[in-house]
């Protein structure tokens, strides 16, 4: 049986331990990477091929979502199975916008963590059950990819970036030298932000970014 490579991103380092300790109980699994920045994530796919990634959604500098559509464009043989603790439509809906291949609960137990990540790495698509119990029948759906009812389609994935960045407290300077970007772009993003959600001061956008998953509210 080939070895099925994986990468995990995780913020938390004890996290990321136990799931290496998780994963070495698995049969021709192999963790070649870990990291707990989106952007390094996206480094070690490209460096490591890996089949699988195990990607958690709040990570800093890059979340999991943004960090799943980079990989999904760029390196499509690889595939993303989220670790999300919220077992309900709307976040599932917004991974499998960014391409996720499968949704995993993080109290799954290690079996239905090997058997997801064996499914995704064959290519199809894996949902934690208590997640699909929470599924909208799919002729309720006024549209199946979350549609105007996720808040962030409001916003590009820049927007979403720099959004992410002033919610973990980066200054325009920092987010500008962070992103290549020069200042007055940076804060132009930001104008069409704060025009596009309605909301004016920088607490309110660090509410929002916590609501919808973009950082922790323990970060």
């Amino acid at each position: 049986m080939t070895t099925i490579r994986v990468v995990i991103g995780e913020r938390l380092a004890l996290v990321r331990a136990g799931l290496r300790r998780l994963l070495g109980d698995i049969p021709d699994v192999e963790v070649v990477g870990e990291a707990a920045d989106g952007r390094d994530v996206v480094r070690l796919v490209m460096e490591r091929t890996p089949a699988v990634v195990l990607m958690d959604v709040p990570l800093p500098g890059l979340n999991g979502l943004e960090a799943t559509a980079v990989i999904v464009r760029d390196h499509p043989a690889t595939r993303v199975l989220i670790l999300s603790m919220h077992a309900n439509e709307a976040y599932y809906m917004r991974a499998l916008d960014q391409g996720a291949t499968g949704y995993l609960l993080k109290d799954a137990s290690l079996h239905e963590l090997e058997v997801a990540i064996r499914s995704v790495a064959r290519g199809e698509r894996y949902l934690s059950a208590a997640v699909a119990r929470t599924l909208t029948p799919p002729g309720m759906r006024r549209n199946p990819q979350w549609g105007t009812a996720d808040p962030l389609r409001a916003l590009t994935g820049r927007q979403r970036e720099i959004l992410q960045l002033i919610a973990e407290g980066h200054s325009t300077r920092a987010i500008a030298e962070r992103l290549g970007l020069s200042a007055k772009t940076v804060e132009t993003h930001r104008s069409r932000i704060v025009e596009r959600l309605g909301i004016r001061d920088v607490p309110g956008l660090v509410r929002f970014a916590i609501r919808v998953g973009l950082v922790s509210a323990d970060a």
